[in-house]
């Protein structure tokens, strides 16, 4: 299957730049996931009326570091910028690096508060291993970082967004993006699902910029999956085996909740602990746990394109965002949202 396939014309003033005023007010397009029915549009407040009583709602409950620093090189005084990922060590992380050129094996780069980090490895073209000393906490990270905003929003990020780009039950730092699907949530939302009889368990997935980039392979099969860690608790997993066998509806709230569900799945339980995932969801997929979603509207040519069209199919769904499109729907982390069931 080519890449191509998964194109769709989007003019930029619908790539969202900003959050909606108020978080919980963006539209909510309605897709069944079989049949031709047209979509139905609604706002996120009208949500409880859209999700059947008994569903098992699954969040990420992911929280975003701050992790693009800026650091001056020692010899140069030149200035550069680094989005730190993950520990690859107690002191080294793997970054991604604008002018990767530039950062060359050795250099000594001063980061705020005394912070310096050695060039030790490039994994990547675009990557860097980063050696740390002395090794940071994540409050430095919290204190000098700043949340590292897609490349999409064309604009730095804003105190706004240190709020704005967390979801309201985010727990767990690690992620280098948002699960952006749980942004449209309030507290007052979620009681409100709540009280109509929703379930909601929460699973964990550190969220890395591989979210977003584009397939850039002709074949989508030929494209290097990005690997991700995520986290089961026990009553997730009790959660999910009691909405299986009482035949109630599973909504993912967000493809990496999707791709945490459908990864743990062994075939009978979905297995607790920790684990990581590769795994490359797209048309022809089976999915095993989820059949309900709640998602955004995602980039053209990226793998949450495939996932989503893998789900309800890839016609419906460019229908769908043809649709979407002609309504002047927000796209992107900080645009509206979809339901489909």
């Amino acid at each position: 299957m080519r890449t191509s396939l998964f194109s769709f014309n989007l003019p930029d003033e619908l790539i969202a730049q900003q959050p909606p005023e108020r978080r919980g007010t963006s539209r909510l397009m309605v897709l069944e996931r079989r049949g031709d029915r047209p979509p139905e549009h609604h706002r996120m407040p009208e949500l409880p009326d859209l999700v059947e009583p008994g569903t098992l709602m699954v969040f990420n409950d992911t929280r975003v570091r701050k992790a693009r620093v800026y650091g001056t090189n020692n010899r140069t005084g030149g200035r550069g910028e680094f989005l730190f990922l993950r520990p690859v060590s107690g002191s080294a992380w793997d970054c991604i690096v604008d002018k990767a050129r530039k950062k060359r094996l050795g250099q000594h780069w001063e980061f705020p508060e005394g912070v310096v980090g050695t060039v030790i490895d490039a994994p990547a073209a675009d990557r860097r291993i980063v050696e740390l000393a002395p090794v940071p906490d994540e409050r430095w990270f919290e204190r000098v970082g700043h949340i590292p905003l897609p490349p999409y929003m064309r604009r730095p990020d804003t105190p706004e967004d240190a709020e704005r780009y967390q979801t309201v039950y985010a727990r767990k730092i690690g992620s280098a993006a948002a699960p952006t699907a749980g942004l449209h949530f309030t507290n007052e939302l979620i009681r409100e699902l709540e009280s109509r009889g929703i379930e909601m368990t929460w699973v964990t997935l550190e969220v890395g910029l591989g979210t977003f980039a584009p397939v850039r392979t002709e074949r989508i099969t030929d494209h290097p999956m990005h690997t991700e860690r995520y986290d089961v608790p026990p009553e997730a997993a009790l959660a999910v085996q009691r909405a299986r066998s009482e035949s109630r509806p599973i909504l993912a709230v967000g493809t990496t909740a999707v791709r945490t569900l459908e990864s743990a799945w062994d075939g009978s339980t979905l297995r607790t602990g920790e684990g990581t995932t590769d795994l490359f969801i797209y048309p022809g997929y089976e999915f095993r746990v989820v059949n309900r979603m709640f998602t955004n509207f995602h980039t053209p040519q990226s793998s949450l394109l495939m996932l989503v069209s893998a789900f309800c199919g890839r016609q419906r769904l460019l229908d769908a965002y043809r649709i979407a499109v002609e309504e002047r729907y927000r796209f992107f982390s900080y645009g509206d949202a979809m339901l489909i069931r």
